[in-house]
């Protein structure tokens, strides 16, 4: 993972990469894996704009809440007053979460401080793949990009329970490690950590109905 326990982007103004008028999306930045996702997302023609506090919210066509530490995030959500703008931002526009990600906009996970995001109605057990020293990369079933994608699993959650109207989009040996409910995305794993766009690419043509540079790729 990247970034320090408890550290917060020092940051007055959103970072924004690319030209004006391309979709923006935000990079939840508090502490965690972020700045891949910037490089991905940058590479399909999108504006990558780090969020660390709730006036960055503001003009923003999709978030991405990354990997990390979920503890962490939550306390931190509540520490930078971000936590009633992302709260309404998830159930409004859309969002990709990846690992951590995951376990913040799911309905309900173990061990946690706050409750949380409740965005996707999953169950989601943290950890549950094995620690640091665990961590694996895995071919993984993407449907909706028809071949298999390379995910990188540091870790990562279990996604225990799928509820109604919530379809996996992704699944690892026929266990699900990818959701989709609308407008909301999450995998398990780190997309951003391999040089393969394909997911970012998807997220924002499919999920987000944003425009894309290409098919995205290696």
């Amino acid at each position: 993972m990247r970034g320090a326990a408890g550290e917060v982007a020092e940051v007055s103004r959103p970072r924004t990469e690319r030209a004006a008028g391309a979709p923006r999306v935000g990079l939840l930045s508090l502490q965690g894996d972020f700045e891949k996702h910037r490089e991905a997302f940058a590479s399909l023609g999108a504006a990558a704009v780090r969020v660390s506090l709730p006036e960055h919210l503001a003009g923003l066509d999709a978030l991405v809440v990354p990997g990390g530490e979920s503890t962490t995030m939550l306390r931190l959500l509540e520490a930078t007053g971000l936590r009633a703008g992302v709260e309404r931002f998830v159930r409004e526009k859309p969002v990709l979460g990846t690992c951590a990600g995951l376990i913040l906009l799911a309905k309900s996970a173990d061990r946690l401080p706050a409750p949380t995001l409740g965005a996707l109605d999953v169950t989601a057990e943290r950890n549950a793949w094995g620690r640091q020293v665990h961590s694996f990369t895995g071919r993984v079933d993407v449907g909706p990009l028809g071949r298999a994608f390379d995910g990188v699993f540091i870790r990562a959650p279990r996604i225990t329970r799928v509820g109604r109207g919530v379809e996996v989009v992704a699944t690892l040996e026929g266990e699900p490690v990818g959701v989709r409910h609308g407008r909301v995305a999450a995998f398990t794993f780190h997309p951003e950590l391999t040089p393969d766009t394909r997911l970012h690419a998807w997220f924002l043509r499919d999920v987000a109905r944003l425009a894309v540079n290409g098919e995205g790729g290696r």
